[in-house]
């Protein structure tokens, strides 16, 4: 039996290269996720270990990270203590090699172009210290050219950095650390392997003065890293160390090893949550390929029929024919895991400089194969394959030794499908039911997920079970479009694609799977951006946003330099705090409320913009509702301090309006000046900006020369909001859309290997077909209308499928976004169909090729 089969496979190895391909690709997914998780995963802890590299011990502020590298720039508080004076006292402690007190920031670059350097790369712009050793060097940051800083006006940035922002030797730089533009010489470029700059962001260097003048702490340090000498014990020397720290300072002194270990918890923690989503769709890209290899050996068996019957009659038993099939199966699945394997390194190679290209900052590193890596790929492999032939083998194991005595092809006994019928109809039916549950869901809790997942997964597999009855009337329906339009071809396409319900649902199944996850989120994700489109404008009629893109704010009197710029009508400062009341908080809004009136549009039922000055307020009318006031209430306001009263400072005010709730204005707002000193940053989180009539025209360059031409300004109109609240949308689908595109390429396989297939199976009667008087052509228009109906057919059960999981599953988002509805993108939906149509056609090319050169006498012959 193991000859047979491996005769078998080596005689139907053309009809087995589509199944083989499919195979490779889902193992090439498993294979590429896996080894781009042992990847990265090295890559941060040489990342890690690069930045503890002769640490013995770390003393920090509590209040940072204790693994500041790995998690990016904290601008948490800095303990007093952290100063040269205790650099001191640890240097003179005993086994003490050296010690490094170094400051952690952030700075944008200004390339040469006036452009931002990466400010998007989210805390990966490193600004630190350089710290010279008794050579004039440091070891941390060799120099390429020129020297290292030595003075205020001076800095050096690494050569990537440099080479992005178009700078050399002597120019002057030009960046921000988190207020208005600084410039200054550049003296040097370096070379560092720290993650920040490996993983796309830059690297600034100053003095040690000049970077704590910046970084708002003269004198003091964000950290003093401790190298141990010879045969000192760093657990030892970590106890030495916390002893000379005072207590009750939110300082503490933390080993190498405790570092290391805490660094590799976080690596694992980051990089494990990549690799299950990434192993999500690798399943799903699997799944896919099981309808494939299916079909793929259930029409082979049909085909082989008289060959299993006549081993049944010379003695094989029914287990000896279930283990050939199984093993052509193995042989298949391993042949195809070894090639998907090495495929798989290419997709591992490709993903971090494309996740990076998101904002991802994965630090480079060379490729890493773990023995687990290719065992796996090729047990996932081999196990889909085999599962997948199983039933398949099973239906050959039934065939009659007497069927070898048949000199003629039968057709198929006729199947009783109403099992399957049953079986569909409860899966799809208790999908539907739990899908309608969480439609009144108005949370995106795990639990309300798991139970939307549920409900999804039971959705999808009914309607999989479902398709060979769903089958005759869509494609019954398709028949009414192509017998008129293409006469009998189109009529035989009908008929040939209704021939075999059960193939023509495990072929369309695959794409189905492919365009119901899609369209799902194409759905819910345009939807989503409708919602955010809605909020990010709500309200407002200024023509430009200004604020700063760090925590830091804009300065107080930045709304008095926008309003003095030629062609700016108003300019409205807006700043926020909280404010607490009876029990209930909310976010109030500081403003000048003739400024707003001009740059916002408020709905007031009672009261107006006028009415608000000093102590008194206009709420919102659901705030009013839950607080339970209404205009003239005086209240006793705490502010400032957030969920915590001690933290706060109380105030009286007076509610003097109550106005639609907009997000223009929160749920609380009053004068400039009675929030802007309980504000946690004291500066202005914007400033609302309103052109006069028809002076749009070059108004942003102007604002931003008003205000400094930081590079952290940012100066958008209301279409760039609407922009950059999408853009984490669209980063997210296309990342989807690449990562299911593997499945439908799955699913295109399919269509052509079920053709192709379908093309020998028939091949007598496209004799006859011939020999009565069908063309080629006509032969060919067959082939592509069956690929067509079968691919249309798969595609309006996807599209309808992921239309009502998504419209289902949108409440979820509606605590977080409160303008969301189910809004369907037709544009995108029809395109969808388009490219079913287009993958019909192009699915159809060989096995339409290859139907129309048979020849006609040697197809008629009986076998």
């Amino acid at each position: 039996m193991l000859r047979t089969a491996l005769r078998n496979v080596l005689a139907h190895k053309a009809r087995l290269i589509m199944t083989a391909l499919a195979v490779l690709l889902g193992v090439a997914f498993v294979s590429g996720t896996l080894v781009f998780a042992d990847t990265t995963a090295n890559a941060f802890r040489n990342a890690s270990a690069q930045s503890l590299k002769g640490v013995a011990v770390s003393v920090r502020a509590d209040a940072t990270t204790t693994a500041p590298d790995m998690a990016g720039i904290e601008d948490g508080r800095r303990a007093a203590v952290l100063d040269a004076a205790l650099a001191r006292k640890i240097r003179q402690l005993p086994g003490v090699a050296s010690v490094r007190p170094t400051v952690h920031g952030q700075a944008i670059l200004a390339g040469k172009d006036g452009r931002p350097v990466n400010a998007d790369t989210n805390g990966q712009n490193l600004a630190t210290n350089y710290l010279p050793g008794q050579d004039g060097k440091d070891s941390h940051f060799p120099v390429k050219e020129g020297r290292g800083p030595t003075a205020e006006s001076e800095l050096a940035l690494d050569a990537k950095s440099a080479a992005q922002a178009g700078y050399r030797i002597g120019d002057t730089v030009r960046f921000a650390t988190d207020g208005p533009a600084l410039t200054k010489k550049l003296v040097g470029i370096v070379s560092t392997d720290v993650p920040q700059a490996t993983a796309g962001g830059t690297l600034t260097l100053f003095d040690t003065r000049t970077a704590q003048k910046l970084f708002h702490h003269p004198g003091q340090f964000d950290e003093i890293a401790v190298a141990a000498g010879p045969g000192t014990d760093e657990y030892a020397l970590t106890d030495q160390v916390q002893a000379l720290l005072p207590e009750k300072e939110g300082v503490r002194a933390t080993s190498g090893a405790a570092l290391a270990a805490e660094q590799s918890a976080q690596i694992a923690k980051n990089t494990g949550f990549l690799t299950k989503t990434l192993l999500i769709f690798a399943g799903i890209a699997l799944f896919v390929g099981v309808f494939l290899i299916a079909n793929t050996f259930t029409m082979l068996i049909a085909q082989r029929s008289h060959e299993i019957a006549l081993m049944r009659a010379v003695g094989a038993s029914r287990r000896q024919v279930i283990g050939s099939v199984l093993i052509e199966a193995s042989l298949l699945g391993l042949v195809a895991s070894v090639g998907g394997f090495a495929l798989g390194l290419g997709i591992a190679t490709a993903m971090r400089p494309l996740l990076n290209t998101t904002g991802a900052g994965l630090p480079d590193g060379p490729l890493v194969i773990s023995l687990a890596a290719p065992l796996a790929s090729l047990a996932v492999g081999v196990l889909v394959t085999v599962l997948a032939a199983w039933l398949p083998s099973r239906r050959a194991a039934k065939i009659a030794p007497v069927a070898a005595l048949c000199s003629v092809d039968q057709a198929p006994p006729a199947r009783a499908l109403r099992v399957r019928n049953v079986l569909g109809t409860l899966l799809s039916g208790a999908g539907v039911l739990v899908m309608l549950y969480v439609s009144t869901l108005r949370s995106s809790k795990e639990s309300n997920l798991m139970v939307a997942m549920l409900g999804s997964a039971l959705t999808l597999g009914g309607v999989i079970v479902l398709a060979p009855l769903l089958s005759r009337p869509l494609i019954a329906l398709a028949g009414k479009v192509t017998t008129p339009f293409f006469g009998v071809g189109g009529k035989l396409a009908e008929q040939n694609a209704l021939r075999n319900p059960r193939r023509t649902a495990a072929t369309s199944s695959a794409l189905m799977i492919g365009l119901a996850l899609i369209t799902g989120l194409t759905v819910g994700g345009h939807s989503a951006q409708s919602a955010m489109a809605k909020e990010a404008t709500q309200g407002l009629t200024a023509d430009y946003k200004v604020n700063y893109s760090t925590a830091r704010g804009l300065d107080a009197d930045a709304a008095d330099k926008i309003a003095q710029v030629p062609g700016v009508a108003a300019a409205a400062s807006v700043t926020t705090t909280q404010l607490g009341t009876q029990g209930e908080y909310a976010v109030i809004t500081g403003t000048d409320p003739e400024a707003l009136g001009k740059a916002a549009q408020l709905d007031f039922h009672a009261g107006s913009l006028h009415d608000i000055g000093p102590g008194r307020i206009a709420i919102s009318d659901e705030f009013a509702a839950r607080a339970g006031l209404q205009v003239g209430a005086t209240l006793d306001a705490e502010m400032g301090g957030g969920m915590d009263s001690s933290k706060s400072q109380k105030r009286k005010l007076t509610v003097v309006g109550i106005y639609a709730k907009t997000r223009a204005a929160d749920e609380v707002l009053g004068a400039l000046a009675d929030v802007l000193p309980y504000s946690v940053t004291k500066n202005l989180d914007n400033v609302l900006v309103k052109a006069e009539p028809g002076r749009t025209a070059g108004l942003e360059r102007k604002i931003r020369a008003a205000l400094g031409n930081s590079p952290l300004l940012k100066v958008r109109s209301q279409q760039q909001l609407i922009q950059d609240n999408n853009e984490s949308v669209n980063t997210v689908l296309s990342m989807m859309y690449g990562l299911l595109g593997m499945a439908v390429a799955i699913a295109i396989l399919g269509v052509v290997n079920t053709l192709a297939m379908s093309v020998f199976e028939r091949t007598r009667e496209i004799g006859m077909l011939r020999a009565i008087g069908l063309d080629r052509s006509g032969i060919r228009q067959m082939i592509r209308l069956e690929s067509v109906v079968i691919s249309l057919f798969g595609a309006v059960l996807g599209i309808v499928t992921g239309i009502f999981l998504a419209w289902a599953g949108g409440g979820l988002t509606t605590s977080s976004m409160q303008e969301y509805e189910t809004v369907l993108p037709w544009g995108r939906l029809g395109i969808f169909l388009a490219l079913a149509l287009m993958i019909g056609v192009l699915a159809a090319i060989w096995p339409a090729r290859r139907a129309a050169r048979l020849n006609m006498l040697q197809s008629i012959q009986p076998s």
